[in-house]
């Protein structure tokens, strides 16, 4: 047969023809768009890391110009500062913009990019902001949160965040603040007054919310109005004298995100973190959540209103044992470590090790104090031996601590009298920790009933009932091992049993909230200069699974409390501070056994490490290509 090639054989050659050059010429169109688009990216980028290395000389430049106008006035007399949002008739606190305390761009050896891993000593049980309340989940938090306000790192005096201006009502009854109109989060979603609003009315005060810790702390707050998207009012049911840095210290969270949870969901929660703060979770995902046993990945936030920070990602891992920590660190698997007063000691006497190596040591206001909490109360519906005051200051009085910090802590610490870093003024020179004293712990053990009574060297009560505890401590470390034998060794020879039981970090909040416990040894470290007590030692904070799980209940020790919470002149304050501790003193619901300054070792490949007044500021940190000097 013959082919023949017609006009409907034209028609549809010429229409795939037409289609062709047209997929030809949008496969052009798209690589013109792509490379517009690095270029765009490009020019972005470098006009944001111009930007980063300014951004701090500009905000110098804004401080020396905001001080010369509050000089000048504090009204609207300077057009840089709208005052339509303030009360008027009351003066406003203008904020110095929030910066870093230490230039890291203006440090020998400064680069960008890299990463910075910590060494973790205890595994967190979960990251979701507010619930979660370890030291650990808090170090992560700081870096991925902001708050309106913080304590400044070198003089801790309270100054803004998120916050560029507040009032204070003279009564007490009120603070209305004023946001940053950059502060967005970290999905680029600005940060506004209904964000404040949601985190407290909405998250912390919701009792299907697992908020016990905030609740206990925050409950003057009644109420949190919005005034306008960047203007927010919290009011008070008193006028007390930790509001202000207790309302604007909160973690501000994003009502976009948390609202579209159910309570059960944000309980059941590890790691639903959404922040405005410097970095973000690397990997954001609520069906696929980080879980314990995974590293902590935190990358750096993009979209952060504040000054860059210059590492691009910060890492999180634990190593619960004391010595494969320790390794972990010398083999580079880490940048940065806490060891233990033994290893501090030995690895510094090693000629060799500051070459590569930053040894810090230093007291600051998160220096922590090592306790045995004796549960006063009832466990299992059964009374134990501690709810007696003359059985717990005779447990202190049968333990040598200094001998304690001698052989533990290779004389690292001092013995700790109470909850108040000794450094501070809320702290009374003249009480004095417990002697060691066994012969007079003995005698009050015998007043309160306990005395050998069949000779076989075992304290027993009138019902013949041996005295004998179990001693719960985390697991993991030679430091906790080593003060269950001490003490183990220290009570049996005034006659007591106590048999160590080992629990891992993860589930001891879940004990404390039970009260399933006899006594317990681990820490608490401070947040500010001055913590409100009411959330560790009030009476109210048993309730509800509260941080009062020793359940101590002094009428006594619950007005000073208050008291302390609403003297507003600073000196009267301290006056009631002191009479506070000789409280805590005399009725030992712990026994305090060590103030600890903070030891790190941080790799001297790590830049710009400052041991603040308040702690650290890994945001702050960079990795040098040259080797860091420590900073003092």
């Amino acid at each position: 047969m013959q082919n023949r090639f017609g006009f409907k054989d034209f028609v549809q050659f010429l229409l795939l023809g037409t289609i062709v050059v047209l997929g030809w010429l949008q496969l052009v169109q798209q690589d013109r768009d792509r490379v517009l688009q690095q270029d765009v990216l490009a020019k972005l980028s470098a006009v944001e890391k111009s930007l980063a290395k300014g951004i701090v000389g500009t905000a110098a430049a804004t401080r020396s110009s905001e001080t010369a106008a509050i000089a000048a006035s504090s009204t609207a007399k300077d057009p840089a500062k709208d005052t339509a949002w303030a009360r008027p008739g009351v003066e406003i606190a203008w904020q110095e913009p929030f910066s870093f305390a230490t230039d890291p761009r203006s440090e020998p050896g400064f680069q960008e990019g890299g990463e910075f891993t910590d060494l973790f000593e205890a595994q967190p049980s979960k990251l979701t902001p507010i619930l979660a309340g370890d030291v650990y989940s808090t170090r992560v938090g700081d870096r991925v949160f902001d708050s309106l306000g913080g304590f400044d790192p070198n003089t801790l005096r309270f100054g803004g965040v998120l916050a560029s201006a507040w009032q204070q009502d003279p009564a007490g009854m009120w603070i209305r603040v004023r946001i940053r109109d950059d502060a967005r989060f970290s999905d680029g979603e600005p940060l506004t007054a209904a964000d404040v609003r949601f985190t407290f009315m909405d998250y912390i005060f919701n009792m299907s919310i697992e908020a016990e810790r905030a609740r206990s702390t925050l409950d003057q707050i009644t109420d949190v109005v919005v005034i306008d998207p960047h203007t927010v009012e919290f009011q008070f049911s008193k006028s007390l004298s930790f509001n202000l840095p207790y309302a604007l210290g909160v973690y501000i969270l994003p009502k976009h995100f948390y609202s579209k949870f159910e309570p059960a969901q944000i309980n059941s929660s590890t790691g639903l973190m959404m922040g405005s703060g410097p970095y973000r979770l690397e990997r954001l995902d609520p069906s696929a959540q980080w879980a314990p046993g995974q590293d902590i990945v935190l990358v750096r936030n993009e979209n952060y209103w504040g000054p860059r920070s210059p590492l691009d990602k910060l890492r999180y891992r634990v190593v619960t044992d004391d010595l494969a920590r320790l390794v972990a660190y010398t083999n580079g698997e880490g940048d940065q470590t806490l060891p233990t007063s033994p290893q501090f000691v030995k690895m510094t006497k090693d000629a060799d090790w500051d070459k590569e190596n930053q040894s810090l040591k230093w007291i600051n206001m998160r220096s922590g104090y090592s306790f045995i909490a004796w549960n006063g109360g009832a466990r299992n519906g059964k009374p134990t031996p501690f709810s007696d005051v003359r059985v717990r200051q005779a447990m202190t009085m049968c333990l040598d601590r200094e001998r304690m910090i001698k052989d533990i802590w290779e004389g690292i610490g001092i013995v700790s009298k109470g909850s108040v870093n000794p450094e501070s003024p809320a702290s009374d020179p003249a009480v004095k920790p417990w002697p060691f004293d066994p012969v007079r712990g003995k005698a009050l053990l015998a007043e309160a009933g306990w005395m050998d009574r069949d000779g076989d060297g075992v304290l027993e009560n009138a019902a013949g009932e041996p005295f004998a505890f179990e001693l719960t401590r985390s697991s993991g470390g030679e430091i906790a091992e080593r003060i269950a034998n001490f003490l183990k060794d220290a009570y049996s020879k005034v006659g007591i049993r106590m048999e160590p039981k080992v629990i891992d970090w993860s589930v001891m909040s879940e004990i404390q909230k039970a009260r399933d416990f006899d006594a317990l040894i681990m820490g608490w470290s401070a947040t500010a200069p001055e913590s409100d007590p009411k959330q560790i030692f009030h009476s109210e904070s048993i309730k509800e699974g509260g941080d009062n799980f020793a359940q101590w209940n002094s009428p006594r020790a619950d007005k000073l409390i208050d008291k302390i919470r609403t003297t507003i002149d600073y000196d009267e304050r301290m006056k009631v501070w002191h009479e506070f501790e000789a409280t805590l003193h005399e009725e030992q619901p712990y026994t305090f056994v060590r103030v600890a300054p903070w030891l790190r070792f941080v790799k001297k490949s790590i830049g710009n490490v400052h041991p603040y007044k308040s702690a650290l500021e890994p945001w702050e940190f960079f990795r040098s290509g040259a080797q860091a000097t420590p900073a003092n």
